[in-house]
């Protein structure tokens, strides 16, 4: 009996609706309330009932997807110094950080304008090393391009720009160099020795610090008077420092104003670099206008070398208290001007050493010294004069005081 007959009987009523069979030689197919079954007949003539697969769809996988990380964009943090600055070290590096690390091959911000000096890529930094510094009150522009990238392919999308204005060198700085080279009667001691000590050869560390001097303190080599330790001022402007500038200018060839204009900024920072000392040492003239004991004493690199009878002006035309550095010299020359009765004069002098307007240090031969009698100069016998003269060098400073009462 075929299986269609025996499914038949068992509800005929139910498969006429919902069983529907194919034969294909010896097989046949049934499908029956959605599933599918396949009878065979074996060797005996038996049919036998398989089921078949249905046509569904592969199960889905439930394990998580793995995304790439979104690419973050570079974004520029800070620059050193600040935009807007207007006080810069003009020695100091430049920096540029950023959000994430750069990469090697990055594009490098810009400088105008353009000194030597090198970028180098640290990490998140880019910075900046110049070789000597700007000069004071130089306006910098600083330019951060776009393209700029990251070592995970970030890349800054905006360029930027930023400018600076450098400071000015530090008087204490001018100081501490003077001292340095020996055109100060000074010693002087950094705080930290460690920390403090400027590299005399590297050139740009020397800048930074003209800029931003190291702390130290400063004390006077001994045997110098008060008339001149007391008008010594750390920081600040002052005779002693004018003066050995003035004795500075000289020895480098310069214009002698007393000012630490640029040029002298640059060749006090090459004799530094290359240890030019002072060749003349230090010395200091005091002209006492105590009468009738006048004198003239001088010191150098802090013993007295000579203390002798001098005269001052009289009182139609004296001699100008103060304190004034050696600005004009000569071995000899013929002393013109006016006399008090209108009269003029032609002298010939010798060993002259010029510090203030027309009043100077200098040989003239007088009955006797230690008197009003000059014209306003401060007139040594000739034996004296000769021996002090190659000491009243330029920039010597020469301090009158008195009459004392």
């Amino acid at each position: 009996m075929s299986f269609l007959a025996s499914a038949g009987r068992a509800g005929a009523s139910l498969l006429r609706h919902r069983v529907i069979a194919a034969t294909a030689g010896a097989a046949t197919v049934v499908l029956v309330a959605g599933c599918a079954y396949a009878a065979t007949s074996n060797a005996s003539g038996r049919e036998k009932l398989t089921s078949v697969s249905e046509n569904k769809p592969a199960a889905r996988s439930t394990a998580p997807k793995t995304q790439a990380a979104p690419v973050r964009p570079l974004k520029l943090l800070s620059v050193t110094p600040a935009g807007g600055a207007k006080h810069a070290n003009g020695g100091a590096p430049i920096k540029v950080t950023f959000s994430s690390a750069l990469s090697p091959s990055t594009p490098l911000p810009t400088l105008s304008p353009s000194i030597p000096g090198n970028w180098r890529v640290a990490g998140a930094t880019a910075t900046f090393t110049p070789s000597s510094g700007y000069l004071p009150g130089t306006t910098v522009k600083l330019k951060v391009p776009s393209g700029m990238t990251a070592a995970a392919a970030g890349t800054l999308a905006k360029s930027s720009s930023f400018t600076f204005t450098t400071g000015t060198y530090s008087i204490l700085r001018l100081e501490e160099l003077l001292t340095q080279l020996d055109y100060l009667p000074l010693n002087w001691t950094p705080s930290d020795p460690s920390a403090a000590t400027v590299p005399t050869g590297n050139a740009n560390a020397q800048v930074a610090a003209a800029y931003d001097a190291p702390a130290g303190s400063f004390t006077f080599k001994s045997g110098y008077p008060s008339q001149l330790t007391s008008q010594w001022q750390v920081g600040a402007s002052n005779i002693l420092v004018t003066g050995a500038i003035r004795a500075f200018e000289y020895n480098q060839g310069l214009t002698m104003d007393g000012t630490a204009g640029p040029q002298v900024w640059s060749d006090l920072l090459t004799a530094v670099r290359k240890n030019q000392t002072n060749p003349n040492g230090y010395t200091y003239a005091l002209a006492d206008q105590d009468s009738p004991n006048e004198s003239l004493r001088v010191w150098h690199d802090g013993k007295v070398i000579l203390d002798t009878p001098a005269n001052t002006g009289i009182a139609a035309a004296s001699t100008a208290d103060g304190t004034f550095p050696v600005y004009l010299r000569y071995q000899f020359q013929m002393m013109k001007g006016t006399n008090p009765d209108g009269s003029k004069y032609d002298d010939p002098v010798s060993w002259v050493s010029y510090f203030n307007g027309g009043d100077a240090v200098h040989e003239f031969d007088r009955a006797s010294y230690g008197w009003y009698q000059s014209l306003g100069c401060v007139e040594l016998p000739a034996e004296p004069a000769q021996f002090i003269w190659p000491y009243l060098t330029y920039g010597t400073l020469v301090t009158v005081e008195g009459p004392v009462a």
